[in-house]
């Protein structure tokens, strides 16, 4: 091979743009609802992005970090700007957040809902590392393919206690003060399942329409959970509820999209250096506990 022959062949750098092109193939902004923020906040199209950092929300400590880092991208699952702003002054931490990043030649990219219900997203990788199987739209994308859409139901290969199947998804969760809260019997037995990575309490009709045994999902509000346990009752008592961090159940897509967005881009002939944050953004710090 030729000196030229090899040099066509090495790997290059991307531009944002380009990287915005396979994020759109994984993530496409189409299956974003309709009152959600994704996309580019931050960052100009022609700059060369040789690393990218993931993390689940837009902070300071997160930022701080991928700035530290020396990245040109921070890829986040929550929007910054999801509800309007009229100033980014940096007297405001969202403006501050703005500042830094422009300062540190680091572009803001979010894909909350897209990476929700797109294949490879959010509640498939939790319902994945879970163990199910035969996974299918929890409510279907409206134009999306049969495999998209918020949510996913599945099947246990065995069925297991309720006590037994919370204890498992206790222990895929990254640790958080709020733990996991559980609502049903202890010996009953499960075996299809339902998930929704971060809050999930307005598909409540999707999940009994399921045949879900058991319901996992975050920020359960106290009136939507009262009205679904006492509904389950009249069911003999399914669905039951297993409530989960809003981050902790959103991190655990981090590592699963950041090696798929490095293999596509590799795909396409380009070398990026790809992190995960290990930053716990979750809100709370300590609990306590009756006899804790």
């Amino acid at each position: 091979m030729s000196t030229d022959q090899t040099l066509s062949a090495s790997p290059s750098t991307p531009t944002l743009a380009q990287v915005l092109e396979a994020v759109e193939e994984l993530w496409p902004q189409s299956l974003s609802e309709g009152w959600d923020a994704t996309g580019l906040v931050v960052g100009r199209p022609e700059s060369p992005v040789q690393r990218i950092h993931f993390a689940v929300d837009p902070v300071m400590e997160v930022v701080d970090e991928a700035v530290g880092a020396g990245a040109q991208l921070l890829i986040t699952h929550h929007p910054l700007l999801l509800r309007g702003v009229n100033t980014v002054a940096a007297t405001s931490y969202k403006g501050q957040l703005v500042h830094t990043l422009i300062e540190g030649g680091c572009g803001l990219l979010t894909c909350h809902t897209n990476a929700d219900s797109a294949v490879g997203g959010v509640s498939d990788v939790i319902a994945e590392i879970l163990g199910l199987e035969d996974l299918r739209p929890l409510a279907p994308a409206k134009d999306g393919l049969p495999e998209e859409g918020i949510g996913r139901v599945g099947t246990l290969p065995q069925a297991l206690t309720l006590a037994d199947f919370a204890a498992r998804v206790f222990s895929a969760m990254p640790a958080v003060a709020g733990g996991v809260r559980v609502a049903g019997d202890r010996d009953g037995l499960v075996s299809t399942v339902a998930v929704c990575g971060g809050a999930g309490d307005s598909l409540f009709d999707q999940v009994r329409a399921s045949g879900a045994d058991v319901y996992i999902t975050a920020d359960l509000r106290h009136h939507p959970a009262s009205e679904a346990r006492e509904t389950a009752l009249l069911n003999g008592g399914r669905p039951y509820l297993i409530e989960v961090s809003h981050f902790a159940s959103e991190w655990l897509w981090l590592p699963a999209a950041a090696q798929t967005l490095d293999n596509l881009l590799t795909d396409r002939g380009f070398e990026v250096d790809i992190a995960v944050s290990g930053r716990n953004t979750d809100p709370w710090d300590f609990v306590l506990t009756p006899g804790a």
